[in-house]
């Protein structure tokens, strides 16, 4: 099969030299080399997105994201089983790699450009061979640390690459950043080659080659499969479906919409996606932490889902720029909502069912990565959220765009989809309202015991229990 031959080679390509010793630099280091090429286009994508499906913007935006996301979530657990077989630095590569493809297929074809885009899903999982490399190398005490760190390089790289990228779009022209996010991706992968050292031992590699991959490990409904034996694991699950969900199809078109809609600047577009990220940051640490100790665990929940429904309605019904920074704020605020159901679960669940939960907790919101993208798409076909003209090119990003922006929209509702993601996150709501505050999550069945511990290896730093699902799906700006 194709991703055999393709993987083999990799982990032929990717010795197992590197420069010191495996550390969470390593891997903080590919995030942010990644993240940062592709948060430089997110001004260039916009436009030509729609040059490039004028008519149904929307709906093929949320098409694209929508295949890339599935197929993410379907290759998520296998790619992981396989980087437990053939070590994490041939994976590194492979998913870096085609994760970065489409980059400098923007200037030469847009149709290959998104068509590559959709593909790639088969391999944007870099985060969740990332987070296995960190779990190789460090102590279970040290992993939550570590995971923050990754995950802050990742905002960090968000924050700053849209406006720059931006900037250099206006005075430069966009085939300049194009250029530029292409040599930044080449020299990630250059990195991971010349500089990361595989993070299973050398003795231990060897040894698991040919080791076999079960169906139960490369499953990926496998962990949905647990849902419904818990009724509090179900409560949780549905509260992370309905939340997710619209969440999910707004980071897929939030900035399209503000961008071709709201009348944003590419340099308002970024600056707007640099003040969400440090505002998120600051959510997501100082007031998640204060919150938690101040009004408990459950309550911080229900406020983070209040704060989404208010930011989401404001969305729907706002028409001014200035609604958007506004509801931005609050946007950031509900941030906190899956920190705080990750903390409610990682309280509340027996040692050995940690993963457990947690993996299904993953495996919802790599689904809702997939279905909703297309869903606000979709609404946003139905209801004729369209330009009737071209935007500008990206030689033109200066100048005044208002004769331009003229768009079928209901007079009510401006944006359709955000009201009906409020709707979504009100029932999430009124489910998480019957989670107990403190229980103990204990699924009937022992065979995903079975599962999460004996396919391990020994070489594996995981504490009994812990999840060896995907952890986390790539998401797009």
């Amino acid at each position: 099969m194709l991703w055999r031959v393709a993987a083999a080679a990799a982990a032929r390509w990717a010795r197992p030299q590197g420069i010191g010793s495996p550390s969470v630099y390593h891997a903080v280091i590919v995030i942010f080399l990644e993240f940062f090429a592709w948060g430089l286009l997110t001004a260039p994508t916009l436009v030509v997105l729609h040059e490039t499906f004028p008519k149904h913007t929307f709906l093929m935006n949320g098409l694209i994201q929508g295949v890339k996301g599935l197929l993410s979530f379907l290759s998520a657990p296998l790619i992981g089983a396989l980087s437990d077989v053939w070590g994490r630095k041939s994976f590194l590569l492979l998913t870096v790699f085609f994760t970065c493809a489409p980059i400098p297929l923007m200037k030469i074809s847009p149709w290959w450009y998104f068509a590559v885009i959709s593909v790639s899903g088969v391999f944007a999982v870099t985060f969740s061979v990332v987070f296995a490399y960190v779990a190789d190398i460090t102590q279970e005490h040290e992993r939550s640390m570590a995971y923050g760190l990754v995950s802050a390089t990742f905002a960090a790289s968000l924050v700053t690459s849209p406006a720059i990228g931006a900037y250099l779009g206006r005075v430069y022209g966009d085939s300049l950043v194009v250029v530029l996010a292409t040599a930044i991706a080449l020299l990630d992968i250059c990195f991971i080659l010349v500089a990361v050292p595989e993070s299973l031992p050398e003795k231990m590699r060897p040894a698991s080659w040919g080791a076999p991959i079960s169906w139960e490990q490369a499953d990926p409904f496998a962990s949905l499969k647990k849902v419904g034996q818990d009724s509090i694991v179900l409560l949780i699950c549905i509260t992370v479906f309905l939340s997710y969900l619209p969440e999910a199809g707004q980071y897929s078109s939030f900035f399209l919409y503000l961008r071709q809609i709201m009348k944003f600047s590419p340099e308002s577009v970024a600056a707007f996606i640099a003040v969400l990220g440090i505002l998120s940051i600051i959510a997501q640490t100082i007031v998640l932490s204060l919150l938690m100790r101040s009004i408990g665990n459950k309550n911080t929940i229900l406020l983070g889902l209040g704060f989404q429904i208010l930011q989401l309605a404001w969305y729907g019904f706002g028409s001014e720029p200035w609604m958007m920074w506004a509801a931005g704020a609050v946007a950031a605020m509900s941030s906190i909502t899956f920190p705080a159901v990750s903390a409610l679960v990682s309280r509340t669940a027996d040692a050995d069912q940690q993963g457990v939960v947690q993996g299904m907790i993953t495996g919802i919101r790599g689904l809702c990565n997939g279905l909703g993208p297309a869903l606000y798409g979709f609404i946003f076909y139905i209801f004729h959220v369209e330009l009737k003209e071209l935007p500008i090119t990206g030689s033109d990003l200066g100048a005044n765009t208002s004769p331009q922006h003229h768009f079928e929209q209901n007079s009510i509702i401006p944006g359709p989809p955000f009201l009906f993601g409020a709707c979504s996150v009100l029932l999430a709501l009124l489910v998480a309202l019957f989670i107990p505050e403190h229980t103990n999550l204990s699924l009937r069945s022992s065979s995903w015991r079975k599962h999460c511990g004996g396919h391990s290896h020994p070489h594996s730093t995981q504490a009994p229990g812990e999840a060896k699902e995907p952890l986390l799906q790539d998401t797009n700006v």
